[in-house]
Parts: C-alpha cells; structure tokens; sequence
C-alpha cells in the first residue's frame, strides 16, 4: 500500500525567516534566555546572532553567568551578533534590512539597530522592555509582532518528523571518469 505524501504548505517570508531565528537560538550558549536573530535584505539572509559569549571565550552553559545589576554580561545578544556577523563578513550594507528576532531587542541592542540603518524588525514576543520597541519606532524602524501561523507550525512538525523520502524508479546517476573516455 502506497504511504500518502504530506501536503506542502508553502510559508510566507515572515513565517519563512521567524523559523529560522527560532532554530538559530537553539545555538544559543547562556540559560537565561535562548535568544536568535536572522538580518534579511531583499529576501536573502545577510547574517544570523544568537546569545553566546564572544569566540574564544567561556560560555555561561560551561562556567555560569557573569552578573551585572540582573543581567548576565558575559553574552553579546542574538541581535548584536547579527549586526557584527554582518559588519565582519563585509560586502553587504545593513542599511534598509530587516532584523527577525526571536524576542524584542532589549534598549542597547535597539540602539544599535537603529545606527545600523535597519528599517523593519519582526519579533516573536515582545520581552521585558516596551521601551526599547518604543525607541525602534521613535527612530522609524517598523516593528511588528509576528503572529505565528498554525498552517506553517504544522508544516514545520512535518518536516521535522518526516524521513526524506526514496522514490523507486527513479534510477540512479551514472557518473563517467575521465579514463572512461579513452
């Protein structure tokens, strides 16, 4: 009997991006908040952050946190990792990109947003600080709430369960080596 394929469900880029913040901060390296970024222009990924220590240095997973009036110090953010990612790979200008965020960005990571010329910012949840958004928007940024889409939540359950398929017949590449030829 032939399995039935799962229907596709094609997500916009909102949906499209937002997922891969949420994956990116699974790489996170500090407890207290796992935290992603995605930079977007023109619909193409430009860079991606998320909470963790500088290269080379401890994480707080390994060593714990390094506190300063309630906040750990030792992580640089999702959002400003992304920034620097951009700022140290070169060659594509911040100015005008969209920032996918899995949280807002707190004050500090808003200012930096806003000096880097980021034009729009998508966020999964709005944490802590109302302010911060306050300031984005203040500046010009645009900032929406993502609302999650149940059809692309269900289509990323799928894709996430799903073995990838082998289809009998059809037929395998042959490839031909050069001493074939002689």
């Amino acid at each position: 009997m032939a399995s039935e394929e799962r229907q596709h469900f094609r997500p916009s880029w909102d949906d499209y991006f937002m997922a891969i913040a949420k994956i990116i901060a699974a790489r996170g390296t500090c407890d207290r908040l796992y935290a992603g970024s995605v930079l977007v222009k023109d619909n193409r990924i430009i860079a991606t952050g998320y909470n963790g220590s500088p290269a080379g240095l401890p994480h707080c997973n390994d060593v714990g946190h390094l506190l300063e009036e309630g906040h750990c110090v030792r992580t640089i953010h999702g959002e400003h990792n992304s920034l620097l990612q951009a700022a140290r790979q070169g060659g594509t200008s911040t100015a005008g990109a969209t920032m996918y965020t899995k949280y807002s960005p707190c004050i500090h990571c808003s200012k930096y947003v806003i000096a880097c010329g980021i034009k729009r910012v998508v966020v999964g949840k709005i944490y802590r600080s109302p302010q911060a958004v306050d300031m984005l928007k203040e500046a010009g940024v645009s900032v929406e709430v993502y609302g999650e889409n149940p059809k692309w939540k269900d289509e990323l359950i799928g894709i996430f369960n799903e073995d990838i398929p082998v289809r009998a017949n059809e037929g395998n590449v042959k490839m031909e080596n050069s001493s074939d030829k002689n």
